[in-house]
């Protein structure tokens, strides 16, 4: 008896294991370390975050070995002025360079720290679009969590749609076999059945499709099995005027235009800056030595330090520094274009948003009171038709109309939901 309890608890438990919801929760926690686009994006602000430094800027030396060697063999004839002819059919000569050189722009007009702070917002644009694109998953998963529950709750509208098909062939057959109703009952009562068969297959291929789209989203396999909630929590409120607030102060759309304002702000700084002076240095320690074969001098070397200083005023290039001007100053406007028509569309959603927001959360009080009406009259109507009182055609009109009450009741529960996680979205709040 023991050993029968101990087996029992075992079994109980691994049904309970695998019966175990998968959260909305879990899912999120799950895209985020998985989802590859976040992977990608993530993987982007590093890269900028590598670009990010002050020799990528030009602020700093660059240092390096140079060395060179040249050897030759030369047929030589020199003429003097007294008349002398010296002739040398085979003069060698060995040249060996070598040295450390370092090289330093000490001034470009500024350039250099205005590419730096470029630098910095590039890297501060690109987490930004990272946040993005984390919201932009999020909402994803949601959504698509949800669907999936949306499906599962169709699949139960329909299997409670097939309860009632089953019971009106049930009496159809009974009747039938008692003389008191019609074949044609009968078969309508079995043809209703089997198209109520039909959908429940239907649907469960929309479930199962529904679940590969969210193991996509979180970066799994799209055969792993995953046992969702059967239900869609609607307990959100928000105040409109505070939501507006946050949309202009969070919202990465936004922040992202204003951030590629300010980067083309500083590129216009920087070609400004190709109109001042520029200096640079450059320091070294060179070793040479020659060696000749013949002549006055056979041997000759070198050695030391040397610096060299260097200065480069613009004076006309053609014109290039001030269309380069010009073409920044043009894509400061533009990027100031983009920025408030990005604002005006995100207005334009959130205010949308909003009005989807209200509309389905009054039409899903009314279709809540409307299906618990359409499931009372279909109960009575069964019943009902037990007892004789009633036509098959009365049942079936009361049945579809509990269907198609369960099925407004869901899609205005999802749709709830999906206006909420666009708020949400909207004001960077997931």
């Amino acid at each position: 008896m023991r050993i029968l309890s101990i087996i029992l608890l075992i079994v109980s438990c691994t049904v309970a294991n695998a019966q175990k919801v998968f959260t909305i929760d879990e899912a999120v926690k799950i895209a985020l370390k998985n989802n590859f686009d976040i992977l990608v994006s993530q993987n982007e602000v590093n890269i900028t975050k590598i670009n990010n430094t002050a020799g990528n800027a030009g602020m700093l030396p660059t240092l390096e070995l140079t060395g060179s060697i040249n050897a030759g063999v030369d047929k030589v004839e020199h003429k003097l002025s007294d008349g002398t002819i010296n002739r040398n059919p085979a003069l060698s000569s060995t040249t060996v360079n070598t040295g450390a050189q370092l090289s330093w722009t000490l001034f470009d007009g500024g350039k250099m720290f205005v590419t730096k702070s470029k630098l910095n917002e590039i890297q501060a644009l690109g987490e930004i679009d990272y946040k993005n694109k984390v919201f932009q998953t999020l909402y994803n998963v949601i959504i698509t969590y949800y669907d999936v529950v949306r499906q599962k709750q169709q699949l139960k509208s329909i299997n409670e749609s097939l309860k009632y098909n089953r019971e009106r062939v049930a009496i159809a057959q009974a009747g039938y076999n008692a003389g008191t109703l019609y074949k044609s009952d009968l078969l309508m009562a079995k043809i209703d059945l089997n198209v109520s068969s039909e959908n429940a297959i239907i649907q469960q291929f929309a479930i199962d499709a529904a679940l590969k789209s969210l193991n996509y989203y979180l970066g799994q396999k799209t055969n792993t099995i995953l046992e969702i909630s059967d239900s869609i929590p609607i307990i959100y409120t928000f105040d409109k005027n505070n939501l507006l607030e946050k949309l202009n102060t969070s919202n990465t759309d936004i922040l992202s235009y204003q951030k590629q304002i300010e980067i083309a702000q500083l590129s216009l700084k920087e070609n400004k800056s190709n109109y001042l002076p520029k200096l640079d240095i450059k320091t070294g320690y060179y070793l040479s030595q020659s060696n000749n074969s013949q002549g006055a001098i056979l041997n000759n070397f070198s050695t030391g330090p040397q610096i060299t200083g260097m200065v480069n005023i613009p004076i006309y290039n053609g014109g290039e520094n001030k269309r380069r001007v010009s073409m920044a100053k043009a894509l400061v406007q533009s990027s100031e274009y983009e920025l408030q028509n990005m604002k005006l569309q995100i207005e334009t959603i959130f205010e949308n948003t909003i009005t989807e927001f209200e509309y389905q959360q009054r039409m899903l009080k009314i279709e809540k009171e409307n299906n618990e009406l359409t499931n009372e009259n279909i109960k009575i109507s069964i019943e009902r038709l037990r007892l004789g009182q009633t036509t098959a055609l009365e049942v079936r009109l009361a049945q579809e109309d509990y269907v198609q009450s369960c099925t407004r009741l869901i899609n205005f529960q999802y749709n709830l939901k999906v206006a909420e996680t666009k708020l949400k979205q909207l004001v960077s709040a997931l």
